[in-house]
């Protein structure tokens, strides 16, 4: 592969140019639709749309990692310095020519650059938002703290996405960016939640219920992104035992070695194995069943509230747990399927997305913000 700078600026300012254009398209649909509304009711649709956009861009992530495409412009922000693969096809043609399997082609190159694109596209309307949230602070459902502190959680995330490629798609760092996209997922998510005004009484005990949940299942999918960015769905064949044994060879200090390249030396300066590997992969299949138990048991209370709406989320969670464990098994049993690994981790997303909208909305009695909100959203 010909020599690349990591970091590239020269493309910048178009790359900002071609963000704009990008966000004016669902800005001006929200605008369009939401004519004769208010502000604070297009801000709603407009962060209703930036929601569903980010889920996207949490799934076609998790297709450039699993089409092996991180790379496929391996400099940032641009491709070879360029906007798009069409300025940097000679490089690109060059890169393919040398080694056809490897981590630069013409499609990788551009399934790299759409998720780029998206991700400009989500943070440019983030920050539309932020900017609309500040001037109408004074009828926003919720504090101006929000939309703020996701500005801010974006462009981290873009930082993340620098390292993704800069460091060469270093375990740590993809991990986190994975989070990373989660987190942002679940601050528009609570935005969302409030300007839809429309709470739910869940009792304190259940409410707890709820935070250990999704704090049992934030652990579930850091080891789900510390499998997937090593490489380790493979690492065990056959379910529900692994390469033949209920408890095969593990070498956990190897495997959760944190600060280390992909597949580069674990603990002790031993280079990462395929025990290694097994224990990554183990790790994440025997908290699958800690999460699983929880997840039931808060689906079954939920199913018992006699708030129909609660009910409907409790259908729901059960609904996707069952989906999230047949995509788990699928991945396993069948080889790592494209389609099947795409679900699972669209599974991930919108289990974040079902518990914390359940938790934004959420409160003991009407208070004075759901009261603002239900102004708002008038």
């Amino acid at each position: 592969m010909p020599s690349q700078a990591l970091v590239d600026f020269a493309p910048t300012l178009r790359l900002l140019l071609l963000a704009a254009l990008l966000a004016l398209l669902p800005l001006s649909w929200v605008w369009l639709r939401q004519r004769g509304k208010n502000t604070s009711a297009r801000l709603a649709a407009l962060t209703a749309l930036t929601l569903f956009l980010t889920f996207d861009l949490i799934v076609f992530g998790s297709f450039t990692r699993l089409s092996d495409s991180g790379l496929g412009c391996p400099d940032w922000p641009g491709c070879y310095g360029e906007v798009s693969p069409f300025g940097a096809h000679a490089d690109i043609h060059a890169a393919q020519t040398a080694q056809p399997s490897g981590p630069v082609t013409f499609s990788k190159a551009w399934i790299e650059m759409i998720h780029r694109y998206l991700a400009m596209t989500v943070g440019a309307l983030i920050l539309v938002i932020a900017a609309f949230s500040v001037a109408e602070r004074r009828r926003l459902p919720f504090s101006l703290a929000w939309p703020l502190l996701t500005l801010v959680w974006v462009l981290v995330q873009g930082i993340f996405g620098k390292y993704t490629v800069t460091l060469k798609l270093y375990p740590a760092v993809v991990t986190l960016h994975l989070l990373g996209g989660l987190t942002l997922l679940a601050l528009l998510a609570v935005q969302h939640a409030r300007f839809r005004a429309v709470p739910l009484g869940l009792p304190g005990s259940l409410r707890s219920g709820v935070w250990v949940a999704l704090g049992l299942l934030v652990v579930q999918l850091a080891l789900g992104g510390w499998v997937s960015s090593n490489y380790a769905v493979l690492a065990c064949v056959g379910f529900p035992q692994c390469n033949g044994s209920w408890w095969p060879a593990m070498d956990f200090a190897g495997g959760f070695t944190v600060l280390r390249e992909l597949g580069g030396v674990a603990a002790h300066g031993r280079p990462l194995t395929l025990e290694g590997l097994v224990a990554i992969h183990m790790a994440h299949r025997l908290f699958a069943v800690v999460v699983a138990v929880a997840l039931s048991a808060l689906a079954w209370r939920l199913w018992r509230q006699n708030e129909a709406a609660l009910r409907r989320f409790g259908v729901a969670l059960a609904g996707l747990l069952f989906a999230q464990v047949l995509s788990g098994l699928s991945n396993v049993v069948l080889g790592w399927p494209l389609i099947a690994a795409l679900a699972h981790s669209a599974g991930a997303a919108a289990l974040v997305l079902l518990l914390t909208t359940l938790l934004a909305r959420s409160v003991s009695r009407l208070s004075p913000v759901w009261a603002r909100a239900g102004v708002a959203a008038a």
